[in-house]
């Protein structure tokens, strides 16, 4: 494989990027999850309660691949986990949600147990503490050079692994009150969390998969997770941080939404349309997508993750507000590190797109 060098660091580009001045290429960030532990040949559990481990594969796979965000990410899972749910760590697969902290009753007769959650503390509570050192570790070891990211699940989609997500949506219409007091809780957690991240040095990156269109309609999205959302990432701008916000599924009912929480940069899942997006709010909002994970980065060939970059980047590359090449969601952990070389290499050599003048002509 050509190996293919970039002329300036990641923060260099970005900041360039930023002012409207020359770049290199544009960015580019295959989001890298747990592939990192493939990069130092560990299993994906390895990382629970191990901040200097998960610290260790993400600056090695930063290191190897060179894209220009560091999200340092596990699982949707470690806010909840702190707040008393129970996580499932399978031996080499990414942890999932095993029992929620209230287990409520079929006729939904319990629900004062909500009011016994209380709000976890990031240097205390689960994980927490271990995420908030791997980030401290990442900062100082290439921060210099690349910014860092520290994912923060959001306000209505934690709320659902505290009560379990089928028990969340029926709450949306059986009891609306609940899911407020669910999703005050997790906001209150989010915001605790989140002063840690940026005490760490590091930069919030926002997911809120259960927000999804595919998951409740738009107007419930407005209604439960909208008001926590714009005011988890009004407290992050208060803190002087720009937000990138990533909502699983279909969203093009709610980018309008999303625009309005606050979001600086929308991270478009490959089930959308992201030059619908870039026609609807990009000139308000920067964009980063839409690669598909699974059947373009994890199932396909070098070929066709070449193929699938140069399409992304000639739809979008001249969103007014900007445009970062990434995967859909975050990259199965199996990915092949040519195809995540490959989607990087295939910016590279594009190079500076407004340096062409048709699109159509964007070749790598």
């Amino acid at each position: 494989m050509t190996e293919w060098k970039d002329e300036m660091t990641a923060i260099e580009r970005m900041t360039a990027y930023a002012k409207g001045e020359d770049i290199d290429r544009l960015p580019c960030v295959p989001i890298v999850g747990n592939t990192a532990a493939r990069v130092i040949g560990v299993k994906v559990s390895d990382f629970r309660g191990n901040g200097e481990l998960i610290a260790k594969a993400h600056i090695a796979a930063y290191k190897l691949f060179h894209y220009d965000n560091i999200r340092v990410f596990t699982d949707l899972y470690t806010q909840a986990e702190a707040m008393g749910s129970q996580v499932i760590y399978p031996e080499d697969e990414t942890a999932y949600l095993g029992q929620p902290v209230i287990k409520l009753d079929p006729r939904l007769s319990n629900l004062d147990e909500i009011d016994k959650l209380r709000p976890a503390d990031p240097y205390k509570d689960g994980n927490l503490p271990e995420h908030l050192k791997a980030m401290r570790i990442v900062v100082e070891a290439v921060g210099k050079e690349v910014p860092v990211g520290g994912a923060v699940t959001g306000p209505f989609t934690n709320s659902s692994f505290l009560v379990g997500a089928e028990n969340l949506v029926r709450l949306t219409l059986k009891n609306p009150a609940a899911v407020h007091k669910l999703c005050q809780v997790s906001l209150e957690s989010n915001l605790r969390y989140v002063d840690a991240v940026i005490d760490a040095g590091v930069t919030p990156s926002l997911t809120d998969a259960m927000s999804s269109s595919t998951v409740i309609s738009p107007r419930l999205f407005r209604k439960f997770s909208l008001p926590y959302l714009k005011k988890l990432i009004d407290h992050i701008h208060n803190k002087g941080k720009k937000v990138t916000l990533h909502i699983c599924g279909k969203t093009d009912g709610i980018w309008e939404d999303m625009v309005k929480a606050g979001a600086d940069c929308l991270s478009i899942d490959n089930d959308a349309d992201i030059q619908k997006a870039k026609e609807l709010v990009g000139d308000r909002v920067m964009l980063m997508g839409n690669v598909r994970p699974s059947e373009t980065m994890l199932e396909g060939t070098v070929e066709d993750v070449r193929k699938a970059t140069v399409e992304v980047v000639r739809k979008v590359y001249d969103s007014p507000k900007g445009f970062i090449v990434a995967s859909g969601c975050s990259l199965p952990t199996e990915t092949p590190f040519a195809n995540i070389h490959e989607m990087l290499n295939t910016v590279r050599r594009i190079g500076n797109p407004f340096a062409i003048k048709d699109a159509t002509s964007i070749v790598a």
